[in-house]
């Protein structure tokens, strides 16, 4: 759907394209070396309906520091699913991998995105403006961010 590709870097896959990206996706088991990324469908429990899916990239082993980013159907938002998969992406940066910081980069057009990581506890720290020529114009940049430390203090420790 073009419509769930407008804020990403990549427009829609054809069927063979759309076959290949899930099954690399799914050969993707770990968290090791910088550079390694976990997908992780979203389904809502009751229906076994997917709703989208979420990714964590470990950007830095030596670092400890990690990428969060996620992509939900239109048909399936305003209903906490992104922020509830979205946390535990986080719960799995600062609890399980003990990293210091994660981040998200997003369009800078997406303001419900934005909205999302607010709503997580991530701070915006940067705008880089007409970054990226995405579907035939330039778009803006925006960075969010979190440190360990803050994730703490957000659960009350």
């Amino acid at each position: 759907m073009p419509e769930v590709c407008r804020y990403l870097y990549w427009g829609p896959f054809d069927e063979e394209g759309s076959r290949a990206s899930v099954a690399a996706k799914a050969a993707r088991t770990t968290l090791r070396e910088s550079g390694d990324v976990l997908q992780f469908a979203v389904v809502v429990r009751e229906t076994g309906t997917l709703v989208g899916d979420v990714t964590f990239v470990l950007t830095s082993r030596e670092h400890r520091q990690g990428g969060i980013g996620y992509v939900f159907d239109p048909a399936h938002t305003g209903r906490g699913y992104a922020t509830e998969a979205s946390r535990a992406l986080l719960e799995l940066a600062f609890e399980q991998l003990r990293l210091h910081r994660v981040q998200a980069e997003l369009d800078g057009r997406n303001t419900a995105s934005a909205r999302l990581l607010e709503r997580l506890g991530m701070r915006r720290e940067g705008h880089l403006r007409e970054n990226e020529f995405l579907d035939g114009e330039w778009s803006d940049e925006v960075v969010y961010a979190m440190l360990a430390r803050e994730w703490h203090a957000q659960q009350g420790r």
